[in-house]
């Protein structure tokens, strides 16, 4: 069973592709990703930076092919153009990757903990989905631990902070009047930026919403103001920044809504989209006095590797990512280590049904050559049996766990399949092959 992981990033794909991509939500995406048989067990990760799929496939190739497909018909990208963009993790390095991911260290602001609410949703809807299976619940819980680990043993959540944090920073430090706040969507990102804004003091916070109620019930939680949706066009005129994080498929702020908002206004009016897709229609650039910052431009703002600028000091950073990427090298050999260990559970249940099976068809040439015997000594005899049985084979069965939890520990579960001609079904939900798995098979 071979374990991959597919998916597109900012890092590695335009804003324009990634927005389409980020259609691709598990709820739709599952019951096609799992048709067919070419994946077995399968979760989605679809958040503002990032649409990943985790898998675990029988055939490396077309399970691959598979999930390429599927990705290109759900978001509408054409084969061709997802290939350029797509990255792809399998054995040890899509463990690696799921628990990165996990610990915040590929996401746009490193360390941000967002991101494990999102993989924590993500398991949910596989799981309410019966997507995710054996090798995959071990994953998810694994890497979710990971993360907790990250933030609770580390500072790597002190340098940084969230994608949130990190915007509003960027969109004090370039514009020269923060005063009136406008957010716009009232949901996970939108709560967090009214949050981060209460937190710091900021002036007057309206938040906008098209659910009057939800909008209200976060104003009150932070001392902001409601306004419904239709207020927009007024409150854009108002607002010095306005920040965008709603669940729309289609442009909320548009360059026609906001360029009447501008008519006769000499200020600038800084805007921050960080919905995926887009809630700002690119055009909204152009107009003049409008500063937009969108995912792309966040990500070449904080991302170090493309800014020249650290988010941080690079000495304190870099010590604490060490560090998360330590906990990190350590939990990969703990998955490693469990994944060596599934592999001989069907064995040695194999083993036990092949020991019953005997028993068993002793027990019943006995019943035809002692037909004197009672069904109080029948029952002795089996029972002094089963129990023989079990107690010679208590010994090497534990043994055999632990030889196969470590590096190299493959080969017990073959050897015993092949010295009691044991047959497992390859791709059965209890057979996790880590001779299949490239990469795991000596460890981490």
């Amino acid at each position: 069973m071979n374990l991959i992981v597919v998916g597109a990033s900012y890092r590695t794909a335009p804003v324009e592709l990634l927005e389409k991509l980020s259609l691709v939500e598990g709820p739709q995406a599952l019951p096609r990703l799992l048709s067919g048989g070419e994946l077995t067990e399968a979760v989605v990760v679809s958040t503002c930076n990032r649409v990943e799929v985790y898998a675990a496939v029988p055939a490396f190739h077309a399970g691959l092919s598979h999930l390429g497909e599927v990705l290109s018909e759900l978001s509408g990208v054409p084969a061709e153009q997802l290939a350029s963009t797509l990255y792809v993790h399998h054995g040890q390095d899509a463990v690696r990757h799921v628990f990165r991911v996990a610990a915040g260290l590929d996401s746009m602001v490193a360390g941000e903990a967002q991101i494990l609410g999102q993989l924590r949703e993500a398991y949910q809807q596989a799981t309410e989905a019966d997507a995710a299976g054996k090798v995959l619940h071990e994953l998810l819980q694994q890497a979710l631990r990971v993360g907790k680990r990250a933030h609770a043993e580390t500072g790597i959540d002190h340098a940084p902070r969230s994608m949130v944090s990190a915007a509003l920073d960027h969109a004090v430090a370039n514009s020269a009047d923060c005063h009136r706040w406008l957010v716009v969507g009232a949901g996970a990102m939108g709560a967090l930026a009214v949050a981060e804004l209460t937190r710091r003091g900021a002036g007057t916070v309206t938040v906008v919403n098209r659910g009057i109620e939800r909008a209200q019930r976060l104003a009150d939680a932070y001392g902001a103001t409601a306004a419904p949706i239709e207020r927009l066009p007024e409150l854009l005129a108002e607002a010095d920044v306005v920040i965008t994080a709603t669940a729309s498929t289609g442009h909320v702020l548009t360059s026609e809504n906001v360029g009447a908002a501008r008519t006769g206004s000499d200020k600038i009016l800084t805007i921050i989209d960080l919905a995926m897709p887009r809630d700002v229609e690119p055009a909204v650039a152009e107009l003049p006095g409008v500063r937009l910052v969108d995912v792309a431009r966040l990500g070449t703002v904080l991302d170090p590797a493309t800014s020249g600028a650290p988010v941080c000091p690079r000495s304190s950073a870099d010590r604490e990512v060490a560090a998360v990427e330590e906990i990190v090298a350590g939990e990969v050999d703990t998955y490693a280590s469990w994944l060596r260990g599934a592999e001989v559970a069907p064995t040695v249940a194999a083993l036990r049904a092949r020991a019953e099976d005997v028993v068993s068809a002793e027990l019943r040439r006995l019943a035809q050559r002692r037909a004197d015997l009672t069904d109080d000594q029948r029952a002795d005899v089996a029972h002094t049996v089963h129990r023989i049985v079990q107690r010679l084979l208590h010994q090497p069965t534990v043994r055999v766990r632990q030889l196969a939890a470590e590096p190299g520990g493959e080969a017990y579960a073959s050897l015993l399949r092949d010295l009691f001609d044991l047959s497992v079904i390859p791709g059965s939900p209890d057979h996790t092959t880590v001779a299949d798995v490239p990469d795991l098979k000596g460890g981490a």
